[in-house]
């Protein structure tokens, strides 16, 4: 188990990277203009699909739906790093933040290959098969986010933590602001209210489908211009889900460094009462 000043300084890194998601404000509200023209020029069944979205990630938290992932081979990955046994996502907490951050980093890699090639696959199409991209990225999105949610001993099964797991999605896509509220919202998610509670704050997910809306007006008109659509939907594709991996590494690391800091903290007032 790491030591409180190794956890200490782990939690500065991210306080560091969580600052610069703070940033230019300005110039993301300005980058978001042209797409509310192309979005009145997105046609209806793309419009429907993405809206779809919605309903979509309502059923996901309800139920995991047919988004939810296997955990043995996130198990076997740990196991392999860690060089211990490890058989349940219980296991999984008390394994070094090393071996959580290398299972981590393989599930990247993985999903940021299976992307690129998704990404290439549906640009061949032109804008057609966009409603095809549409819900094979928010699936692949799902299952990068759950395995890594696994990667550091958290269970998606819980629909507390599908809550969590779309928070980080929200998180990737949002604004500013929405950066903000969210990291405020889940700096102690560990003394969250109720499921119901949460789910009810989940009202800003729309934002999630407002980054869809705009990655999608975008590669509309890359798709019309011949084999740009291949290239450009494998890069977008590559690297939204590299942008979303790395959140979920950030903030699930987070979590489990302050429930550590927490335990140290209990155990040595516990000794002191001994």
């Amino acid at each position: 188990m790491e030591t409180k000043e190794t956890l200490m300084e782990h939690l500065q890194n991210i306080e560091r990277w969580e600052n610069d998601q703070k940033g230019l404000w300005i110039w993301d509200r300005i980058a978001r203009l042209p797409f509310a023209i192309l979005d009145k020029m997105t046609p209806s069944f793309i419009q429907g699909k993405i809206g779809a979205l919605l309903d979509e990630l309502g059923y996901y938290i309800q139920s995991g739906g047919k988004y939810l992932t296997k955990q043995s081979s996130i198990l076997k990955k740990l196991e392999r790093y860690a060089q211990t046994p490890v058989h349940t996502i219980d296991d999984v907490k008390n394994l070094p933040l090393s071996a959580m951050d290398e299972t981590a980093l393989s599930i990247q890699k993985s999903y940021t290959g299976a992307a690129t090639v998704q990404g290439a696959t549906t640009g061949i199409g032109g804008i057609f098969t966009l409603a095809v991209d549409i819900p094979a990225t928010l699936a692949l999105s799902l299952k990068t986010l759950q395995e890594i949610a696994v990667a550091y001993g958290y269970d998606p099964n819980e629909r507390e933590e599908r809550v969590f797991i779309i928070k980080c999605l929200q998180f990737s896509s949002s604004d500013i602001v929405g950066k903000r509220a969210i990291l405020k919202e889940i700096s102690d998610y560990a003394n969250r209210g109720n499921s119901k509670e949460m789910i009810s704050q989940l009202q800003g997910w729309r934002e999630v489908v407002l980054s869809y809306r705009e990655q999608y007006s975008l590669k509309k008109i890359f798709r019309l211009i011949p084999f740009v659509g291949i290239i450009f939907g494998a890069l977008s594709n590559r690297s939204m889900i590299e942008d979303l991996s790395d959140t979920a590494m950030m903030l699930y690391r987070k979590r489990r460094i302050l429930e550590r800091l927490a335990q140290q903290t209990n155990e040595t007032e516990s000794d002191i009462h001994i």
